[in-house]
């Protein structure tokens, strides 16, 4: 009976033992003593990672301590883990509720990484917890009402996750909590009125939610608040009154609902220390508080898109002030004394007045000054040679009068002067000559005159232009200019626009023109100009636009001209020219070519409708005894010829025979066995993407040291064969660095017989340009950021593509379309460039200038893919270069507005085409949200002057980029194809773009 008690209580002792081990494992409310309890809570941390690709949990094993774990600190005494850090370890997976278990845990940060799955009620548990950062993760579900139960709390970061439902009403009672970020979420409901309770509160960001609903009177005693954002929600009615009583308040964003009400008056002395105050987008009325200007510390003002009016108060006492938006508002009343104030950007409003001579007074920091599309009438102050930090300086389309101010020569920073379409006179000042990095000058449609090839001391242009040689754009035209053309022009090889047409210029047309060989656009027309076109002008093989009409030129057409690919509108009318007209180049194209007013031109196309030229008798039979000659010559040596023309053929034969066996050795031999083994028997797992006519799946070849991307065709989809075939005649002979690497191909049976083709592709470590377009999870780039593509890697990838099909279309032996470009088929490598890839729909162009195949047609389906497709293949048109272009108009849109042409928003005849052409260049309101974020954290991470001040400049160039960007796609996407632009002009353009960014 002893024995089977002992045995018994062994049995129960090992049975409670076991259960309470399963027991653990199942359920985390249980805890083991101290250390044990920490480690077995940091290995189900552990287990929970699915993805770990730098290795961070390395170390996380039996042979060291979990104290020296990566990202694990312990507390010195009681060996407790009392942090977690493993943020930005591009981590995938979720986040175990056996973190509830790490008692002495004061800080968890995994930020910027790629958890998913819902955020773990068990935190609750960590009463010791006072810093909780998860933001730039994929979290989903509500935020955890038991976090009110950590009531150490300072500090909450759960920015940009996907997070839903309202914000817990309990967060309330965490009287320590000094910051909560939840922007970027999809929360919804009210802003909870419990918050009224968190006194230590200093940071409240909850942007780019739909939260509904007014705002609640909840700040009276939030006396340390000095940061509040809710911009881009759902908020409706006035602001508490409370919100403009608290001093310490230094940021205030509210931009992008649908508030209304008035500002108060005091708003300057209640708020004095705000630096950043921004309520854009709204329904407010009224006018700008007076006091504002006691606000010293004020860098930002936006008040843009509301329903202000009167006049703009005095700012002069905002020394520190660096952006001003008052746009699209009903400010000013079109009367004197409308400018009496500190501004930055002010065009297209309605103020009138002259310019104020405190323009003098301004700040010195000020770096663009925009006033243009306005009613300023009067001079230009001389003042204004007191900001001396200004790099852009906008007065056009206006009523500006009188001379220009010496003192225009201080501004040593200028970049750029536009003051075309106003009533300006008298000479260029002589001070221009200091303004060394002048590199865009628009003076068009104004009363200067002057003798342009003269002295800089008698007020031309000439040295002007020799000074500053970095000049890219340069317009006088429409003024009274005289003498002749500047040769110093010469001196400009960055030039790539310059019009000084319908001037007073005689005199021949300087041949140092030739230089400029980076010139896209020249115009001379409507001067006095006499002689012949320089033959060294054959150098400027670029040039798109060539405009010397009504002028008095000589001679004949020069015929480089029919030489120049780029060139497209050539208008050579009204001169007086002479002799034959060529037939090539743009000349083919009548609608592209004037030539009228010239009566002794010849020859031609039909459509120019001009006389056949005729040759001389004595001409033609000195031709035929020439012609004689020559065919008695050519007999006697006819059977040389033929001997030499059979070895070169017999020779080359064999050397191209050579080349191709050398050409097959590069590429990786590969079997359906081999491919079968790489991805894992074409394991689910492995698949990366799905097409038209097959999947792709991601693999490993030579025992781990080549990863790959293969593409197995679906034999039984119509047209897969095909593909197949096209695929590989296109990228059996192409190469270029944009374009996606074919390793190998594979054309054989699988192991049940059936027919198996597949395309072997260099792997392209960041997927696809879609996946960061239209991102479902988020990546670690920078702190707090989604998943996104900032806006240089957009240029940049938008540059890689626009050069692969530019080698597609105008370096290949046969020129290429691809008929099939979307973001899913641009693929990025680990560096983020871009590479076209999917060749299956590809077509071959014959040998004959595109311009010819306007009018063809074809009974062929169309290619390509829903919105991305020209409008001119739904009628049965050839596929054709300007098809490509159109798909890459689309495409360029969709990378910076976010937007696929297929959005819902999108009905009728409304297409993503119109929508962005409706909107520049006010792009702010259609530019991708997600680069408006980038924005908007560039501001905020500004802390001091400097950094606004460059923050600010580099926002206005951002900016002007982006219109210019925009403006390319929406040429390029245009209805009509002649309207397009051709690949190579939107490589150049992009290049400038890109330098200047």
């Amino acid at each position: 009976m002893g024995l089977y008690n002992s045995i018994s209580a062994l049995v129960f002792s090992s049975f409670c033992m076991h259960a309470l081990i399963l027991h653990y494992s199942c359920s985390p409310s249980l805890s083991l003593p101290g250390n044990e309890t920490d480690k077995l809570a940091l290995l189900e941390v552990k287990a929970s990672i699915t993805h770990d690709p730098l290795g961070v949990l390395s170390s996380w094993n039996k042979t060291n301590h979990f104290c020296y774990w990566r990202g694990v600190t312990c507390g010195r005494r009681h060996k407790r883990v009392t942090s977690l850090d493993l943020e930005s370890s591009k981590l995938e997976g979720s986040i175990t509720p056996h973190v509830g278990n790490l008692s002495f845990l004061r800080v968890m940060s995994l930020r910027n990484n790629s958890f998913s799955n819902q955020i773990p009620p068990q935190i609750g548990r960590l009463h010791r917890l006072q810093d909780l950062w998860l933001a730039n993760n994929s979290l989903s579900g509500q935020i955890p009402t038991n976090l009110s139960l950590c009531s150490q709390l300072q500090t909450i970061r759960l920015g940009y996750n996907l997070l839903v439902g309202k914000i817990p009403e309990k967060l309330g009672s965490l009287s320590m909590l000094r910051l909560i970020t939840i922007h970027g979420n999809n929360l919804t409901g009210s802003l909870p009125h419990s918050f009224a309770n968190l006194s230590s509160l200093e940071t409240f960001s909850a942007s780019y939610n739909s939260l509904s609903g007014s705002i609640p009177d909840i700040f009276g005693k939030l006396t340390n608040i000095t940061f509040l954002a809710l911009d881009e929600n759902r908020l409706s009615g006035t602001l508490p009154p409370s919100i403009f009583n608290k001093s310490s308040v230094r940021f205030f964003s509210m931009e992008g609902s649908n508030l209304q009400g008035t500002l108060p008056a005091n708003l300057g002395i209640t708020l004095p220390n705000l630096e950043y105050f921004g309520i854009g987008s709204n329904q407010f009325s009224g006018s700008i508080p007076v006091s504002l200007s006691n606000a010293s510390n004020l860098y930002h003002l936006s008040v843009t898109e509301n329903q202000l009016h009167g006049k703009v108060p005095p700012l002069g006492n905002l020394q520190g002030l660096v952006r001003l938006r008052l746009a699209f508002n009903n400010l000013g009343s079109g009367a004197r004394g409308d400018l009496s104030f500190l501004f930055l950007r002010l065009n297209t409003n309605n103020f009138g007045g002259k310019l104020p001579q405190c323009i003098a007074n301004l700040s010195s920091s000020l770096i663009s000054f925009v006033v243009s599309a306005n009613q300023i009438s009067g001079s230009i102050p001389k003042g204004i040679g007191n900001l001396l930090n200004l790099e852009s300086l906008w007065l056009s389309k206006n009523r500006l009068s009188g001379h220009f101010p010496h003192t225009i020569g201080n501004l040593q920073k200028l970049y750029e002067i536009n003051m075309g379409r106003n009533s300006l006179s008298g000479k260029i000042p002589s001070s221009f000559g200091n303004l060394s990095g002048l590199t865009e000058l628009y003076l068009s449609d104004n009363t200067l005159h002057g003798n342009v090839p003269s002295s800089l001391a008698d007020g031309s242009v000439s040295e002007v232009i020799h000074t500053s040689s970095s000049f890219t754009a340069l317009d006088l035209s429409q003024n009274q200019f005289t003498g002749s053309p500047p040769k110093q022009v010469g001196h400009l090889i960055n030039l790539w626009y310059f019009d000084i047409s319908y001037n007073m210029l005689f005199g021949e047309i300087p041949s140092s023109f030739g230089s400029c060989v980076k010139i896209e656009y020249l115009s001379m027309k409507g001067n006095l100009l006499q002689g012949n076109i320089p033959p060294s002008w054959g150098s400027l093989k670029g040039i798109q636009e060539l405009y010397l009409s009504r002028n008095n030129l000589s001679g004949t057409i020069p015929e480089f001209l029919e030489r120049f690919q780029f060139l497209q509108s050539l208008d050579l009318s009204y001169n007086n020219l002479e002799g034959v007209v060529p037939t090539e180049g743009v000349f083919k194209n009548a609608s592209a070519t004037i030539i009228v007013g010239n009566a002794k031109l010849c020859g031609g196309i039909p459509e120019f409708h001009l006389p056949k030229c005729k040759l001389q008798h004595s001409h033609e039979r000195r031709l035929s005894l020439t012609l004689k000659l020559v065919i008695s010559l050519v007999c006697g040596l006819l059977g040389l010829i033929f001997a030499l023309c059979f070895l070169y053929l017999y020779c080359s034969k064999r050397a191209r025979k050579e080349h191709a066996s050398s050409d097959s050795e590069k590429f990786l031999k590969v079997s359906y066995r081999s491919l079968l083994k790489a991805t894992n028997g074409f394991s689910s797992i492995n698949l990366i993407g799905m097409g038209s006519f097959g999947s792709v799946y991601k693999g490993v070849l030579d025992q781990g040291e080549t990863m790959i991307a293969v593409k197995v065709l679906n034999l039984v989809h119509h047209g897969a064969s095909k593909s197949f075939a096209a695929e590989c005649e296109a990228l059996k002979n192409i190469r270029h660095r944009n374009l996606l690497k074919v390793l190998s191909a594979c054309s054989g049976v699988d192991y049940s017989g059936n027919d198996f083709k597949a395309l072997v592709y260099e792997f392209m470590a960041n997927g696809s340009l879609e996946e960061w377009l239209h991102p479902t999870q988020k990546i670690d780039e920078t702190d707090e950021r989604p998943r996104s593509l900032t806006f240089c890697q957009r240029l940049n990838i938008a540059i890689d593509i626009a050069m692969a099909l530019d080698y597609l279309h105008h370096h290949c032996q046969t020129p290429i379309v691809h008929c099939d470009l979307k973001p899913s088929n641009v693929l990025l490598d680990e560096d983020m460039a871009g590479h076209v890839g999917d060749f299956g729909l590809v077509k071959f162009l014959p040998q004959i200038s595109e311009i010819d195949s306007s009018h063809q047609s074809s009974s062929a389906g169309v290619k390509g893919t829903i919105g991305y497709t020209p409008p001119e293949y739904g009628v049965g048109h050839e596929v054709w270069r300007q098809g490509d272009v159109y798909s890459y108009g689309v495409l360029l849109l969709e990378m910076f507005t976010g937007k696929r042409p297929t959005d819902n928003m999108f009905q009728g005849t409304s297409n993503l085409h119109n929508f962005v052409k409706a909107a520049v260049p006010k792009v702010v309101q259609i530019v991708d949200p997600l680069l408006v974020l980038e924005s908007f954290e560039g501001d905020m991470s500004a802390n001091n002057r400097l950094d606004h001040n460059r923050q600010t400049n580099r926002n206005k160039i951002e900016e002007s980029c982006l219109v210019s960007i925009l403006e390319i796609g929406v040429a390029c996407s245009a209805q009509l194809p002649r309207e397009r632009m051709d690949i190579s002009d939107v490589v150049a353009e992009l290049c400038r773009i890109r330098n200047k960014l």
